[in-house]
């Protein structure tokens, strides 16, 4: 019996299963590498994050973005030059080959509570069984689209996770709905591939990170606004260098931060992109859609309730993730009853483990807890040092305990 599954190999199940190795800590880890990276996400999108807050974690920080870059001749500053997709995709795979080798391309297709802990099963047909078993899920299976559109046909509208190569829209109509990161990464890379986009959004101004200079900055900006992974400010710091802290807040104060902080907006540099190209419908709520004649008739309502259509050949609803664990299919619905919950996320211990023993939640399922930063990659190293120091002082325990139980059946 393995000690331990980890479930998803993106920068978070990637990050733990380094840390356990390095801890000796029995482990398999199952997935598509970097899947949500390489599948779920525009071609050319770049990332919102600094070069810097993109490393993927191991404990002795001997493989990071930067130091990847430089091997391969990548351009790469900590801040000021964007990380794009398929850099940061080609860094995860290289980190997976030479940190966790052990990586099982194989999908987990049913936990279910065993005697000895949990019982796994495999697409291969292939069953195990864990003590511990960690969900690194990610961000696929959480997609969200408002139910209001949720009936129309998936050839006509479709969630920004759900398409990774924006040239075939080349020469279509086509409506980006929200005013995220998500939806200006696609209004702009549509725009650039041929399409003819417009941007249907609730806010009445678009929101965008400002450029980090790579210059730098003196002691007094430094401790006026330090720079962390989740940008500047000392509040952004306690975000993300306090995870732990952030745990210990009262959960009403927790969920609050978490439904406020780091909203809708794009990187600094599709700014342009966006403004000076892409139509933009703002201060606009979708009401509903339709199909007819193999158009999408969009219903809109203003702000001042004026009520409009719009026509389009496809629909990108760039609407975000909602963790909802009903998602989770594979997992029994035995287990999914007995999550104690916090704002429909898992109550999670200040080891990330939730109410079900032996069952462990990090990224954006782990939020609430934890707070923004298990939004980001970044997040990922908090996690990693977090799960392995628990499991290995477990791991420490049982040992202590096995040589005293054997000394009782020898005196026996």
């Amino acid at each position: 019996m393995q000690n331990t599954a980890i479930v998803g190999a993106g920068p978070y199940g990637l990050s733990i299963a380094a840390h356990f190795r390095s801890r000796g800590i029995p482990f398999r880890i199952f997935g598509r590498p970097m899947d949500s990276w390489q599948a779920h996400m525009p071609k050319g999108m770049l990332l919102k994050s600094d070069g810097f807050a993109s490393n993927i974690s191991d404990p002795t920080e001997e493989f990071t973005l930067g130091r990847f870059c430089a091997g391969l001749g990548i351009e790469y500053s900590d801040t000021g030059i964007p990380v794009r997709l398929d850099t940061f995709t080609k860094y995860g795979l290289a980190f997976q080959e030479r940190m966790v080798p052990e990586l099982e391309d194989k999908q987990v297709t049913s936990i279910e509570r065993s005697s000895q802990g949990y019982l796994l099963k495999l697409d291969t047909g292939e069953s195990l069984t864990a003590r511990n078993v960690v969900l690194a899920v990610g961000i696929t299976h959480f997609d969200y689209v408002p139910e209001n559109l949720r009936h129309v046909p998936a050839e006509f509208l479709f969630h920004s996770s759900r398409h990774h190569d924006v040239e075939q829209f080349r020469g279509r109509e086509v409506v980006v709905i929200g005013g995220g990161s998500s939806a200006l990464d696609w209004a702009a890379l549509l725009e650039e591939a041929g399409a003819s986009v417009q941007l249907v959004a609730r806010q009445a101004a678009l929101k965008f990170h400002g450029k980090l200079s790579g210059q730098r900055r003196s002691l007094w900006e430094r401790i006026q606004r330090p720079q962390t992974g989740l940008g500047p400010g000392w509040r952004s710091s306690f975000y993300a260098n306090a995870p732990a802290a952030f745990h210990r807040l009262p959960d009403s104060l927790r969920l609050e931060i978490v439904r406020k902080t780091l909203g809708p907006s794009g990187g600094w540099f599709v700014k342009d992109r966006v403004m000076n190209h892409v139509p933009q419908l703002l201060s606009h709520t979708v009401e509903g859609a339709e199909v007819k004649e193999r158009k999408v008739h969009i219903r809109l309502r203003a702000q001042d309730g004026a009520k409009r259509e719009i026509r389009a050949d496809h629909v990108v609803a760039a609407t975000g993730y909602r963790v909802d664990l009903e998602r989770l299919t594979f997992v029994s619905s035995e287990i999914r009853s007995k999550l104690t919950t916090l704002g429909g996320t898992p109550a999670l211990s200040s080891t990330c483990e939730s109410s079900v023993p032996g069952l462990y939640f990090v990224g954006i399922a782990a939020a609430n807890s934890f707070g923004p930063v298990m939004r980001f990659a970044f997040g990922a190293d908090f996690a990693a040092r977090t799960v392995t120091r628990a499991l290995a002082k477990s791991l420490s325990r049982k040992a202590e305990l096995v040589p005293a139980a054997t000394a009782v059946g020898a005196a026996k």
